[in-house]
């Protein structure tokens, strides 16, 4: 047996014995290791309770930027303020409708920016030069289209509602002269000049028939006509604020607040 020992240990490298043992220790370790792998786990019901206490359930999630969604929401607002001009065109319903015009343009400024908005008026534009021929569309795109699209950016930028008024009633100046303009040209006939005289005309019959000594002039009825005009954009420009300050809220893309003065008359915080 001594002789049979002897020759086992002949075949075995030195060191073979430490090395064997060593391997079984690490073996040892790693079922040691292994035996605890269920407490190093996360558990999957605290790992759902974290991530629901991290996102609640009224939380928004942040509106993720896609060229389909710009696409989609831009194509669908530039048609539904063509819709709004042609009914309130075939359908008058006074003011009421007038209102929204500009509103399209500024809320797709306010959602995606201003290339988008710009898409939208000119969109709306086409859709329109389709619809009810060129005239029509160029009186829309001026001035509501661009009146959309600075209110957008006032708003964008949280410009007070005087300087959004201000710039808009300018815009809406303009368009109204650029109306009388190419309506003129296509007429071939001064509608300005026109009106005027015809309003000097119904004053001095006014005037006579009461028994007033003031003879008016052309310039007197012109500085009056630019006045009202002025006023009637400022009044205009304040209700459509008022609207979008409603609507857009609601939609969740609020404009700045208005004046105190203003928020405290419609009690609206």
């Amino acid at each position: 047996m001594n002789n049979f020992s002897d020759d086992l240990n002949s075949f075995c490298p030195p060191g073979s014995g430490d090395t064997n043992s060593q391997n079984l220790a690490s073996n040892g370790d790693s079922l040691a290791d292994d035996s605890n792998w269920v407490d190093d786990e996360v558990n999957p019901s605290q790992n759902t309770t974290s991530q629901s206490l991290k996102s609640p359930l009224n939380s928004n999630p942040p509106l993720k930027v896609s060229p389909t969604l710009v696409t989609v929401e831009t194509a669908f607002l530039a048609s539904a303020a063509s819709l709004i001009w042609l009914i309130n065109y075939y359908f008058p319903f006074g003011p009421l409708l007038k209102i929204f015009f500009p509103i399209p343009m500024a809320l797709v400024y306010l959602r995606w920016g201003k290339r988008a908005s710009w898409m939208t008026a000119i969109v709306s534009g086409l859709l329109l030069s389709v619809l009810m021929g060129p005239t029509r569309s160029i009186v829309f795109l001026i001035p509501y289209g661009v009146m959309g699209v600075q209110l957008g950016a006032c708003w964008k930028r949280g410009a007070p509602w005087q300087w959004s008024m201000l710039l808009g009633t300018i815009i809406g100046v303009f368009g109204l002269f650029f109306r009388i303009w190419l309506f003129s040209i296509l007429l071939g006939e001064d509608l300005w000049l026109y009106a005027i005289t015809q309003a000097t005309a119904f004053l001095d019959w006014a005037f006579m028939k009461l028994g007033l000594l003031i003879e008016p002039t052309v310039l007197m009825i012109q500085s009056i006509a630019i006045i009202a005009i002025i006023i009637n954009n400022l009044l205009y420009l304040f209700a459509v604020h008022l609207i979008a300050l409603l609507v857009l809220d609601r939609l969740g893309n609020p404009i700045p607040r208005p004046p105190s003065w203003i928020g405290t008359i419609i009690d609206y915080e």
